[in-house]
């Protein structure tokens, strides 16, 4: 699928965080982290717009040209990670602070990330939801793979939802045996992509 693609920088911030939204609002997870549709709606762009800075500051972010998808990179280097590094609790503060939800969600996926071997972490991938099941998804993700075999370096994500785990899947990712198991809540799959060789 031919698809334009450019890295974002500070001045799509925005625009970013509004492609994740709603890509997100209907999430099984964000449902959970913010259950009340009508409260999700309020903060649900704040609590995404801390992925996207956190991402715009050490990380890389890929949009496609036309603004209707979004991929959010970071290089996660081996070994523990030093003590906890605020996220979860940062989550939590910007967008609902009284939602102990907004901190759980990234205190139980930060306890399952592998950290054994360097690998490429995918954040999170958002579609707009007219453009959803088109391809252009695999599209925007297919060249930082293809990179990623060609330099002999693994990729990691959490998938959401049994439908992101059929593509991920389809992509080479697999399943890593070990649900996050949101409380009273869906699960989460943690999957792992060992670069293809030649």
């Amino acid at each position: 699928m031919g698809v334009r693609i450019r890295q974002a920088d500070e001045r799509d911030r925005d625009q970013v965080v509004r492609i994740l939204d709603e890509a997100f609002h209907n999430d099984p997870v964000s449902g959970w982290v913010f259950p009340d549709e009508e409260h999700r709606r309020s903060v649900h762009g704040k609590f995404l717009g801390v992925f996207a800075d956190i991402t715009l500051a050490g990380g890389r972010i890929d949009m496609l040209e036309d603004g209707t998808a979004v991929a959010l990179w970071l290089s996660v280097p081996a070994g523990a990670p030093e003590g906890d590094d605020g996220t979860p609790a940062l989550m939590r503060e910007t967008a609902d602070p009284d939602n102990e939800r907004a901190e759980l969600i990234g205190r139980l996926t930060g306890a399952v990330h592998p950290h054994d071997r360097a690998h490429e972490y995918l954040l999170m991938i958002g579609v707009s939801p007219e453009r959803q099941g088109e391809g252009i998804g695999e599209a925007l993700i297919t060249e930082v793979l293809e990179r990623c075999d060609r330099d002999g370096v693994p990729a990691y994500l959490e998938a959401s939802s049994e439908r992101s785990r059929g593509l991920y899947e389809r992509l080479g990712f697999t399943f890593m045996g070990r649900t996050v198991d949101l409380p009273d809540g869906p699960s989460m799959w943690p999957m792992w992509r060992d670069p293809y060789t030649v």
